[in-house]
């Protein structure tokens, strides 16, 4: 596939090859080169920290895999290489995490254990990967380990996370025949978090009258994942339902993430007063808020063009020591930045890089969407110089946006730089990017380029389709 991409960009224009060449260089890969020599010394020799490092380097990607295939690497460093997995999970990088997972199986000191299958197979359930998931479970199975209850769990959710809800569902059926891994009150909470994120409330209903029958009790994250998919589904009469059957409930009390739903399910809709008054009904409950509380508050009186509210509650969270995270930021800089107030926006972004506090890619992407709106490419310019020289991880969304940018601002050379040095990244492009790209060759009249574009996107979703289908 990367061989194609690569031929069809050729195709394109021959002149773009030398200066995606120097794109590449100045925009991806001299930060590659800063890890190359540490990288090539051996991972035995490196500490801990070293190691780690290294190993969220895409370059030291390639190392692994070179490693994972090589026999003479089976004496690795017990803790580092753990450490490294763990950072791996923690960051939700899976092909990096199974890799490295690949590579510790190699070593002679390894042995399987339970819970980090379970890890990895969260992991892999949050980032939507159900198919690695089942190939893991049965790696697992392959080594002689008996799957636990956490090991089951782990898998309903990777099931369920992708809507796939009928493994989802059958994976709880084929734990009741498994001695002593009986699903438990946790397993039937994510079941009904997965039946909610989708929407199928008929099922919860069924999952509810089970549990009943089983006489297993809910608990409160079985009650907030109910209440959670009710708000954001906008069902708010069965959401406070919910929260009334949670109160009459002795065995479980709402909680600041109950909070947290309600501020965010009424917030999103647009009905501040009844944010507001369900906001002083949990302090009167004795729920205090947290800084997740504040952030949905400042979004929704952002969204409602209520600056001054926003404002207050900053100076709020100032007075009473919460400190303002990159979440909080990102916000606000959001917030300005789609009603156009580039100025206020710039003012947070200098006071948030002046208080310490470390941008990422979704602070770019507000930067660069609010400055292409506003026409300000030489803005967006500057947005890349701060990219270049920082070491944010960089996603595929943040290509997306930055690749629309110059697409709608007509700079189709910029465009193309930006999708190789995409793919030097390892950020798969999706149909986002490739939607962007064609949009931009038509406004340009350049509609043979956009038609082979569009060939090429028809064609990798076939391979793909063909390839599931032959799983």
């Amino acid at each position: 596939m990367a061989l194609r991409w690569s031929c069809w960009m050729s195709s394109l224009s021959s002149s773009n090859k030398e200066i995606s060449r120097k794109q590449r260089r100045r925009f991806g890969v001299e930060s590659l080169k800063r890890s190359s020599k540490a990288a090539s010394g051996g991972l035995v020799k490196d500490s801990k920290k070293e190691l780690s490092r290294i190993l969220r380097t895409e370059s030291a990607i390639r190392g692994v895999e070179k490693k994972a295939n090589s026999s003479s690497n089976k004496q690795l460093w017990p803790k580092a290489l753990l450490q490294a997995l763990d950072d791996a999970i923690k960051r939700c990088r899976f092909h990096t995490a199974l890799q490295i997972f690949a590579l510790l199986r190699k070593q002679y000191w390894y042995e399987p254990r339970c819970q980090t299958y379970a890890k990895l197979l969260m992991m892999l359930g949050k980032c939507r990967q159900p198919e690695e998931a089942s190939v893991l479970f049965e790696t697992m199975l392959s080594e002689g380990l008996k799957p636990t209850v956490d090991v089951y769990t782990a898998l309903v959710s990777a099931y369920g996370q992708s809507g796939r809800l009928d493994q989802a569902f059958s994976t709880v059926e084929d734990m009741k025949s498994v001695v002593d891994c009986e699903p438990d009150v946790y397993t039937y909470s994510v079941l009904i978090s997965c039946c909610a994120k989708f929407r199928r409330f008929d099922l919860i209903e069924h999952v509810l009258v089970e549990m009943s029958y089983l006489d297993i009790q809910c608990n409160s994250v079985t009650y907030n994942s109910i209440i959670d998919g009710y708000g954001k589904a906008g069902m708010f009469e069965q959401m406070d339902n919910a929260l009334n059957d949670m109160i009459e409930n002795d065995n479980c009390h709402p909680d600041v993430f109950t909070l947290n739903t309600f501020v965010g399910a009424y917030g999103n809709a647009g009905q501040i007063d009844k944010m507001e008054k369900w906001y002083d009904e949990f302090q009167l409950m004795g729920i205090q808020p947290d800084i997740t509380t504040f952030n949905m508050m400042i979004k929704s009186y952002g969204k409602a063009g209520m600056y001054k509210k926003m404002k207050s509650v900053t100076d709020f969270m100032e007075r009473r020591f919460f400190t303002p995270t990159v979440v909080t930021y990102n916000t606000v800089i959001e917030v300005f930045g789609k009603a156009g107030e580039i100025e206020k926006m710039d003012q947070h972004f200098l006071k948030m890089k002046h208080l310490g506090v470390k941008p990422n890619s979704i602070t770019y992407c507000s930067l660069v969407s609010a400055y292409s709106k506003a026409g300000r490419i030489d803005r967006v310019d500057s947005i890349m110089r701060h990219v270049e020289n920082s070491d944010v991880i960089l996603d595929t969304p943040f290509f997306n946006c930055i690749i629309s940018a110059y697409g709608q601002a007509g700079d189709i050379e910029k465009m193309r730089e930006l999708f190789l040095a995409m793919r030097e990244r390892k950020c798969e492009p999706d149909s986002i990017t490739f939607a962007c790209m064609i949009q931009a060759y038509n406004a340009q009249g350049m509609a043979e380029n956009a038609q082979k574009l569009e060939n090429m996107m028809i064609s990798a979703k076939n391979s793909l389709g063909a390839k599931l289908i032959g799983c």
